[in-house]
């Protein structure tokens, strides 16, 4: 792929500043930048052919350098219209995005890495193994293509797709940036979702930024923990919540913890009493989200009573908690399962 410059392989994801100097470069009036912006960020140019206003002999001497849009390998529409999207990307790898609308909203879900190093035991993307981290303009590509899609504007990005955000954070900090500055998005519509890396959530406190931290935790025991998330073994549970709450400190705002109800493992009532016991006096919030299913593994789903009794449980202790079903289940909704059915 046509390098820009050393940093940035593609056009997407560098400010106004940036494309004016980079037009500049070209030989081409500073104007040109502002113009190339408006049609990367608002209307929707894929290449750099399409934009009209451009002399065409200086847009077929340019025609190589690559904006950076993916385009739509197959998509899955969903009774609720949530939409899933295999995006195909240059290098003829394929990642999932999730368009997520409801009458008020518009949340894209981005991947930020294909595939996922953490082989989580529940997810789908952890049992297709990992090929790459995503650049910036990757990550910034899936909100632009969901908001074409739909043909409004997204108000909400969770990174909750494929991939651990926190082990690609430059790239993804990047893109809230740029997703901020330059599509229009706020940093508070924006939800950062991680396992839990040493480190690494203290290292995101430090970038100042707005966004709402989500800690998948799953597990409120040490040991069921280790049994589901890999990573655990040498970051244990006393060691994750002491970071949170640095996080806490560092930011003064409170972290999402999301719980993964799984039947009869981590959704008893000492379950919940061990979590309530662990959060009492934390700025938090705590997301239960019954499983999908996959058919890689045999955990199932709580029926409603016990997703009932572990949040009653909670809300006794003073837990802020509340319930988020997946969007989308029939259209292969757990992250990883459309995929690795049509790749």
């Amino acid at each position: 792929m046509m390098t820009v410059n050393n940093s940035h392989p593609a056009l997407l994801g560098l400010s106004v500043q940036q494309l004016t100097d980079w037009v500049k470069e070209q030989g081409q009036p500073a104007y040109r930048g502002q113009q190339l912006y408006d049609w990367i960020y608002h209307k929707g140019a894929k290449s750099l052919g399409e934009i009209t206003v451009f002399p065409k002999q200086w847009r077929e001497a340019v025609g190589h350098v690559e904006i950076g849009r993916s385009t739509i390998h197959y998509k899955a529409i969903a009774p609720d219209q949530t939409i899933k999207y295999l995006l195909k990307l240059a290098d003829g790898q394929i990642i999932e995005t999730v368009g997520i609308p409801t009458e008020k909203r518009l949340t894209v879900c981005v991947s930020s890495q294909v595939g996922c190093p953490m082989a989580c035991d529940f997810c789908a993307t952890g049992k297709g193994g990992f090929t790459r981290n995503l650049e910036a303009y990757e990550i910034i590509d899936q909100v632009l293509t969901v908001q074409e899609d739909f043909k409004r504007r997204v108000s909400h990005i969770v990174f909750m797709g494929m991939g651990e955000p926190l082990l690609n954070i430059n790239s993804v900090v990047t893109a809230i940036k740029s997703l901020n500055q330059d599509v229009g998005i706020g940093q508070r519509m924006m939800t950062v979702s991680t396992v839990g890396l040493r480190g690494k959530i203290r290292e995101l406190a430090e970038y100042d930024l707005q966004v709402t931290l989500a800690v998948s935790l799953h597990a409120s025991y040490q040991n069921i923990r280790e049994e589901l998330i890999p990573s655990a073994k040498t970051y244990p549970l006393s060691q994750l919540f002491a970071e949170c709450r640095d996080y806490v400190k560092l930011t003064g705002r409170r972290i999402s913890f999301e719980y993964i109800l799984l039947a009869g493992l981590n959704d008893l009532p000492e379950h919940a009493i061990e979590l309530a016991s662990q959060l009492r006096g934390f700025q938090s919030h705590v997301n239960l989200i019954p499983y999908n299913p996959i058919q890689e593994v045999d955990y199932k789903r709580p029926d409603p009573a016990r997703i009932n009794q572990f949040m009653d449980i909670l809300k006794q202790r003073n837990i802020a908690v509340s319930v988020r079903y997946s969007r989308g289940l029939e259209a292969d909704a757990a992250c990883g399962q459309l995929r690795a059915s049509k790749v």
